[in-house]
């Protein structure tokens, strides 16, 4: 049974526009999955649907088999948490372990209960140096894993991610791939919103492809990534080395290892 399921949603922004038409998609616990598509897809509004900052006009969202349509945000974002593209829109604390206690405390946990999530989730999200800093200390792409952890620090069942690679160098990326392996393994269920392919055939064995407001492919990444039709269709390139294996004569091709066993 999925945890998280949307039946038929579509949503109406109150200027008329329509920014999802008639979307399904269900989600199981461990569950890595990454929604691709070029801007004005809907993927970012059809993520902010799942965790009630939108509502649907139209269709059904269920957590646990049950409706969100009476459910207050707050409640559905304690089993869908979100992760905002800018970190910027969610920090506002003096320190960063404040930052990721706020919700813990909030939530009126025991002083030995919020110490021992913050620091889980400090470690997780390679902060465990920093808590007493300032997070306006850091600098940008490090503020995108004080929000990672703040959310993580809440367990909810569904983590959402916004784009969490811009701006993010090497070593960086490598630790977001750590962070939705991590949690996958613990049966949390990873959504991750990015235009960053290579981000996605490393780390996700599901992609689901949005283009023109509604869903055109969920399947694994080679399947997605060598459709070239589909992708003409949502403006959406292969990944480089897809691209440079296709340029040899080579199709199905995803990692390095794959394109060095073919006889070249």
């Amino acid at each position: 049974m999925a945890y998280l399921e949307l039946k038929n949603v579509s949503y109406v922004y109150p200027n008329g526009y329509t920014a999802v038409e008639d979307v399904s998609m269900a989600f199981k616990e461990g569950e890595a999955v990454a929604i691709i598509g070029q801007n004005g897809a809907g993927k970012t509004t059809t993520v902010k649907l799942m965790n009630g900052l939108l509502r649907p006009s139209k269709g059904e969202i269920l957590v646990e088999g049950e409706s969100t349509e009476n459910k207050t945000t707050a409640s559905i974002a304690r089993k869908v948490g979100y992760v905002f593209q800018n970190p910027d829109d969610q920090i506002f604390q003096e320190s960063i372990y404040k930052e990721i206690a706020y919700g813990l405390v909030k939530q009126k946990m025991s002083h030995e209960e919020v110490k021992r999530r913050a620091l889980e989730a400090a470690r997780l999200c390679g902060l465990e140096e920093d808590l007493e800093e300032h997070p306006y200390n850091l600098p940008y792409s490090k503020r995108k894993f004080i929000t990672i952890a703040a959310i993580v620090a809440m367990d909810p069942k569904v983590v959402i991610l916004d784009e969490p690679t811009a701006g993010q160098d090497r070593a960086s990326i490598q630790l977001l791939g750590d962070i939705v392996h991590k949690l996958a393994e613990k049966n949390k269920i990873v959504i991750t919103i990015t235009h960053d392919m290579e981000f996605v055939v490393k780390y996700f064995k599901r992609v689901i492809v949005m283009a023109e407001k509604k869903v055109r492919r969920d399947g694994g990444p080679r399947e997605i990534f060598w459709d070239e039709e589909l992708l003409r269709f949502s403006s959406l390139k292969q990944p480089y080395l897809c691209q440079l294996a296709n340029l040899l004569g080579y199709r199905d091709i995803l990692t390095i290892d794959e394109l060095l066993e073919v006889d070249l």
